[in-house]
């Protein structure tokens, strides 16, 4: 079975594939790292180790939060690109457009932060970024917007050649995601998990690109012309549609990953099942409507959003998580699997999906939500998920793609491959340091946030910084194991390939 094949002859990268395949993944690894650090600096002066002023820590807010989703978003591209290409055809210059579009959305991303000081987080919310109260002018506001409207573009581009690509393989979306047979027929165990999980963020994540491509234009016009005036009940409820979107896409996305690679370090198939359709099925019907939660704090918000925001917390979120988490620990009961680095990560990224959903389910709870939203428990909920869930489903394919080429390369006639047992070492090392350091981090912004400790405070009180500098001790062994990673990949995916 070809899913049982180390590394199987359709996924080897040709030179072009390889080049726009290690712009995205060495892009992400130096920004990630980049961000990491920015993170750890504001969780050092929220511990009252170092001082920041309030503005410059609002711009660093804003530039943590705005570059991590866009940054793993890319990465996560990059993971379901290298594994659907092998199922449809894609055509190279829409992955490659949809990175200079997001490389130019960050540069305007940036200027507008550093040049123009915008501060207004990564949410923009209306009537926010035209109302700075003079902390930054209106065309900082204005060519934040630009960016994130070149980086959906990109997205939406990206999107398109994929569907073009299932369509014309499959029929449909729906029929790449296997609804043909969902009451009844007989399943093709051999149908791609990636072409399902790729359908079912397309259809998801396309209407939130949408959506907020239509806030980001409707901001921009409000920016020219004050005089037009936007709903912010409304613009809220699209940009966090939007916001939200995108984010769990991230993790759809790179989930493919674990469905792809865990079977090739067990040894055992991963096989479609019918359960497996539904689930995707109702996951991306559940994330379309599922962004309500985030607004139960907002007075004026229609109760049945409320409601459905409710229900979709309790019972959305569950079918996909549950079905991979539990077609892992099927795959991995009794099997040799070879507890190579990409096997660690892939495991990790399971322990973290499946833990970081608790606290986010709890906080999806009305009763919960009233007196924990607005606090540290947030941002401990979604960077456990985050970091400890979707980046190492990114890491675990970088790490397997390193050793396909380090294959290649030791079979290449006089080559010889030396410092394998140390880089090994370090691996090892640099695992338990990253998975410890990243627990200790979410561990606290938890504590924290059950505490009261309030999120998006540029200052702390003296009586909340025995977590916060908890949490700056956790950030600073994740910043120490991902430095060795950072260079480690880097290094490894730009060396020159064997001949």
């Amino acid at each position: 079975m070809a899913s049982l094949t180390m590394y199987p002859a359709d996924e080897a990268l040709s030179g072009p594939e390889r080049g726009i395949f290690n712009a995205y993944m060495v892009t992400a690894l130096v920004a990630l790292i980049l961000f990491m650090m920015v993170g750890l600096t504001m969780r050092l002066h929220e511990a009252h180790w170092i001082q920041l002023s309030p503005v410059l820590f609002y711009e660093l807010l804003t530039l943590h939060g705005t570059g991590m989703v866009g940054i793993t978003w890319l990465a996560t591209t990059a993971v379901m690109w290298f594994f659907l290409r092998k199922y449809v055809t894609l055509h190279l210059w829409a992955i490659v457009t949809n990175y200079v579009l997001f490389a130019l959305g960050v540069l305007c991303i940036l200027v507008a932060i550093f040049a123009g000081g915008y501060a207004g987080l990564w949410t923009f919310l209306y009537p926010l970024p035209a109302k700075s109260m003079g902390v930054w002018p209106p065309w900082a506001a204005e060519l934040y917007v630009i960016g994130y409207v070149l980086i959906g573009v990109g997205a939406l581009l990206f999107y398109l050649d994929a569907t073009a690509g299932i369509i014309n393989r499959y029929g449909s979306l729906g029929r790449g995601m296997g609804w043909q047979w969902l009451f009844g027929g007989t399943v093709d165990p051999n149908h791609p998990k990636a072409v399902i999980a790729s359908s079912g963020v397309i259809i998801a994540n396309s209407l939130g690109i949408i959506a907020g491509e239509v806030a980001l234009f409707m901001t921009l016009v409000n920016l020219f012309y004050p005089d037009i005036t936007l709903n912010p009940l409304v613009a809220k409820n699209v940009i966090y549609w939007f916001g939200h979107m995108v984010a769990n896409a991230t993790i759809y996305m790179g989930v493919i990953a674990v469905y792809e690679l865990l079977p090739r370090y067990t040894g055992k198939p991963y096989l479609v099942s019918r359960p497996f359709i539904w689930a995707w099925l109702v996951t991306a019907l559940y994330v379309i409507v599922v962004f309500p939660h985030h607004l139960f704090m907002d007075f004026a918000q229609p109760r049945w959003l409320a409601v459905t925001g409710q229900i979709a917390s309790w019972v959305g979120g569950f079918p996909v998580f549950v079905i991979t988490v539990y077609g892992a620990l099927v795959n991995l009961y009794r099997s040799q699997i070879r507890w190579r680095m990409p096997a660690l990560l892939l495991v990790l990224a399971m322990f973290g999906w499946a833990a970081g959903v608790v606290p986010a389910i709890m906080d999806g709870t009305i009763r919960v939500n009233a007196v924990m939203h607005n606090t540290l428990w947030v941002p401990g909920h979604f960077h456990f998920y985050m970091l400890i869930g979707m980046l190492p489903m990114v890491l675990a394919l970088l790490y397997h793609q390193l050793g396909r080429l380090e294959q290649e390369r030791a079979a290449a006639p006089g080559v010889t491959v030396a410092g394998g047992r140390t880089l090994a070492c370090l691996d090892r090392i640099g695992f338990p340091v990253f998975f410890v350091g990243a627990l200790v981090f979410v561990l606290a912004f938890l504590y924290g946030g059950q505490s009261g400790v309030a999120r998006r405070m540029a200052e702390h009180w003296e009586t909340w910084t025995a977590s916060d500098g908890v949490g700056a001790i956790g950030a600073s062994l994740v910043v120490l194991a991902m430095l060795y990673f950072v260079l480690r990949l880097c290094v490894g995916l730009l060396r020159r390939p064997a001949v």
